[in-house]
């Protein structure tokens, strides 16, 4: 007897797969090679509300096992989006599907991916019918260890490495035929363009640091913004957020020697105190910014001293409403850390502009025309406030890019994003999602 053809677990095939056998009953598709077992009532449940309210797909929380065994964590998944377009979302182990949409997904299906099949396949059915969380554990899954996982930075930035490139490829063609089914593309045609003699500004560019509590950093994140060689004039406008740990004490020392340092002090204004984007807001619209405005983290540093003027030759040179580089990860003294150089090479003048909704961010450093930014405004929130304004953006003018390692970004404990717990990634990953879903919708209606 000839062993029975398989193929990749995620891939097109493996999905026709499922749809051949599938029958009346809900299909369970395991998403990971993880051992499943279900709770007592776990798969009757999971069937029970996908039969109930005629969704599409219906995943649920789980346990894991510690160490030992013997005891079990809780791992809490979110609701899903219309804006929930990212290819790594989270959906557990396993899902039910809907049996008569799983055929109908199946047979509408015209490429045959090796890496993108379970993706193409759940965005079509979230076409057809609802995504549904059910906030409960209804199964423990149990891993199998391979030598070969990756994990801390290297498993966070996987997605950008060129290693997986055929598959970024592939996750990207996915996402356009959706965007492209609810109507929802962008055209790399229809760029407003713009005018960057219009205005005045004091000066051509300014760097905008904002900081809270930063006092083993702030110091060489401003002075290797003040030491950028540029044929323009430039500041550096640093939004001092409520610090009480001497940040604010170390900027007013060196603001007394270097006029290009420019200082807003957040406590003077009422209320509670901004977000990173409220900081921004802050920034770009003070009397001090310049026609471009530049990131940089309080704990960063840029790498190279033409960084600033490489960023506004970019806007010149393609017209843009903003400009991403590339960073380059690093521990707290400069040393590489893996992945190494984070350029977003799935990037292109092309389709980036879609594709942007696919991927959990956009890159740095992020330089704004300030007109522009001005009209838009980030949200107020320390996190995902850059993605809102990159997406809102690239929906009617150009990005550029550039794939030199401009900045360094230097990991340590003192990092916002150090040591999350879940619930603070799971609300990060939610907040995201509502920034793509609000995307989605605007796309749709224009």
């Amino acid at each position: 007897m000839s062993k029975p053809t398989t193929y990749p677990r995620l891939s097109t095939e493996a999905m026709r797969l499922h749809a051949d056998n599938a029958a009346d009953r809900p299909v369970i598709i395991a998403l990971t090679d993880h051992r499943i077992t279900f709770t007592a009532t776990g798969r009757a449940r999971m069937e029970q509300i996908l039969n109930d309210t005629c969704a599409a797909i219906v995943y649920s929380d789980f346990f894991t096992p510690d160490g030992n065994g013997t005891n079990f964590n809780t791992n809490r998944l979110i609701k899903y989006q219309t804006g929930s377009l990212r290819d790594d979302f989270d959906f557990g182990h396993i899902v039910a599907v809907n049996p008569a949409m799983l055929r109908q997904a199946v047979s509408e299906i015209t490429d045959n991916f090796n890496a993108a099949g379970w993706y193409d396949l759940r965005l079509r059915l979230s076409r057809l019918g609802e995504i549904i969380h059910i906030p409960e554990n209804l199964y423990t899954a149990t891993p199998i260890v391979r030598s070969d996982d990756k994990t801390g930075e290297e498993s966070q930035f996987s997605y950008v490495d060129p290693r997986n490139r055929a598959s970024q490829i592939e996750m990207e063609q996915a996402v356009t035929s959706h965007l492209r089914a609810l109507n929802a593309l962008v055209s790399s045609k229809g760029h407003t363009p713009l005018d960057f003699e219009k205005d005045s500004f004091p000066v051509e560019a300014s760097v905008i640091i904002p900081v809270r509590n930063r006092h083993l950093t702030i110091a060489d994140a401003v002075n290797s913004a003040l030491s950028q060689k540029t044929s323009f004039s430039f500041n550096v406008i640093v939004i001092d957020n409520h610090s009480t740990d001497g940040t604010s004490e170390i900027l007013a020392a060196m603001a007394t020697t270097e006029p290009r340092l420019k200082i807003i002090d957040t406590t003077i204004c009422e209320g509670a105190a901004p977000g990173i984007g409220g900081c921004w807001n802050l920034g770009i619209h003070s009397d001090f910014c310049g026609r471009f405005a530049i990131q940089l983290d309080s704990d960063d540093i840029y790498n190279r001293p033409d960084t600033l003027q490489l960023i506004v030759d970019k806007f010149y040179e393609q017209n843009c409403a903003m400009v991403i580089g590339s960073y380059s990860l690093t521990d707290f003294d400069g040393n590489p850390l893996p992945p190494g150089l984070i350029d977003h090479a799935e990037w292109t003048d092309e389709n980036g502009p879609n594709n942007a909704l696919r991927i959990n961010g956009l890159g740095a450093p992020r330089a704004f025309f300030t007109p522009v930014a001005r009209r838009i405004n980030f949200p107020d929130v320390s996190y995902g406030e850059d993605y809102a304004m990159g997406l809102a953006i690239n929906r009617k003018y150009r990005i550029g890019r550039i794939y030199e390692s401009l900045y360094s970004c230097r990991r340590w404990k003192g990092n916002s994003d150090h040591a999350l717990s879940q619930e603070r990634i799971n609300a990060n990953n939610f907040y995201k999602d509502s920034i793509r879903t609000f995307e989605l919708a605007a796309r749709i209606r224009n």
